[in-house]
């Protein structure tokens, strides 16, 4: 399995369900709460379809789901998305999976009118590869909250400000020249 054969999908499938638990859960990053809470969002989206504000690609391989972004637009907010989740299921890591996944999920937030992408991870050193990654990709730390999750696991928030119409988008939105920071 690899990046050049997978294939990418945005519709959701009731087995979508199992298929993001089992790969959040390969991981080994994340807690049973924190698996839970990836399972809602695709239970939600399931419920209520595009009203639910989540929005979702699906990579499978050999017909089998092995990678997933979850993201959706910040409610307040004109153009900024959140990515909620992306995973990569843990025996198909390393092999490009995850950086088209991204690539491919700022290319959708960018067709449906977003301008920038914030993500959040942990401080833990378990996370130094994932905030490595997003390094990698053109992320810039934009804010670090102390204790957030707990004490000593700081919550570090990432920004991507997309590139092509994201700064007339956002004259047009405010009526004013701002200044973007990318």
């Amino acid at each position: 399995m690899n990046a050049s054969t997978a294939l990418y999908r945005e519709s959701i499938r009731y087995s979508d369900l199992d298929a993001v638990r089992d790969i959040v859960r390969s991981t080994g990053y994340f807690s049973e709460e924190e698996i839970d809470v990836a399972c809602e969002l695709v239970s939600e989206r399931l419920l209520r379809g595009e009203k639910s504000g989540y929005h979702f690609l699906f990579v499978e391989c050999s017909g089998q789901v092995t990678a997933y972004s979850c993201f959706g637009r910040i409610p307040g907010t004109a153009c900024s998305y959140d990515l909620y989740w992306i995973a990569v299921r843990n025996d198909c890591r390393g092999q490009g999976i995850g950086k088209q996944l991204l690539e491919k999920t700022e290319k959708r937030v960018d067709q449906m009118g977003g301008c920038r992408i914030y993500i959040e991870t942990s401080s833990r050193i378990l996370y130094e590869p994932t905030r490595q990654f997003y390094l990698r990709c053109g992320y810039k730390t934009a804010a670090i909250l102390d204790d957030f999750y707990a004490p000593g696991d700081h919550k570090i928030v990432y920004l991507k400000t997309l590139i092509g119409s994201k700064d007339s988008r956002l004259t047009q939105l405010s009526g004013e020249t701002r200044y973007h920071d990318t």
